[in-house]
């Protein structure tokens, strides 16, 4: 099945995933560096796209109206995009970890049921997507690594004293996968407990240890810039 790609969507006139490089901590991170943020969850209720609610796009989709695919990936691109941005942390491979969700997500169509709604549904694709995806990377850039070194390739870099950003950044992606998923889910994205619980399969109490490991572990790794975000 043909996903319309990001760029192509934007070439058409219509909106352009969202470039998170611009605000990479957009969000709340609450307990962490700021005060609680409105979030970002979907409005509760079936969304109208034009003359059509999104129930009805789904239902047509899964009859085999193909037509009505590029409305549903619209409205929910810009979302997906961040998402996979938030677990890439770079902006091509969020924009393939995006394409990959949509494929699956409109490939395994008829198995969504409407028992969550469709932005969570598709957010739980995206999650798996991205995980199994940096999975791979991370394994290919370990063995690149390993072979740097054994070529004697030095790659030792002059950096910039870090910042409060940069320093937050490396202590999200040094947190265990689960919590730091849970994190990025919750305090980044906006996600509530309960659609946690349902994209990652795991109980409400569940997503509430973890995000409470991560934000303990974060304070930890940040102490030192504890000062810069006390009001």
């Amino acid at each position: 099945m043909t996903v319309p790609a990001a760029d192509s969507v934007h070439a058409e006139g219509a909106r352009r995933p969202l470039d998170p490089r611009a605000d990479a901590t957009n969000g709340h991170i609450a307990g962490v560096i700021g005060p609680e943020a409105a979030a970002r969850a979907e409005p509760a209720g079936d969304r109208r796209h034009g003359s059509l609610t999104e129930t009805e796009l789904i239902q047509r989709l899964k009859d085999g109206d193909q037509s009505v695919a590029r409305t549903l990936y619209e409205a929910h691109v810009d979302r997906i995009f961040r998402l996979c941005y938030r677990f890439a942390g770079e902006y091509d491979l969020a924009q393939d970890f995006t394409q990959e969700t949509f494929v699956q997500a409109f490939t395994k169509i008829g198995s969504f049921r409407g028992e969550a709604k469709f932005g969570t549904w598709i957010a739980a694709i995206a999650t798996n997507v991205s995980l199994n995806e940096l999975r791979k990377v991370k394994r290919f850039r370990d063995r690149q690594t390993e072979l740097d070194e054994q070529m004697h390739v030095s790659s030792a870099t002059r950096r910039l004293e870090p910042d409060l950003r940069a320093d937050l950044h490396r202590a999200i992606d040094a947190l265990p996968e689960r919590s730091r998923t849970v994190f990025l889910l919750h305090d980044v994205e906006g996600y509530t407990h309960a659609e946690i619980g349902a994209i990652l399969g795991i109980q409400i109490g569940t997503s509430k240890s973890q995000l409470f490991r991560a934000r303990r572990r974060l304070r930890k790794a940040l102490a030192a810039h504890a000062g810069e975000w006390a009001s």
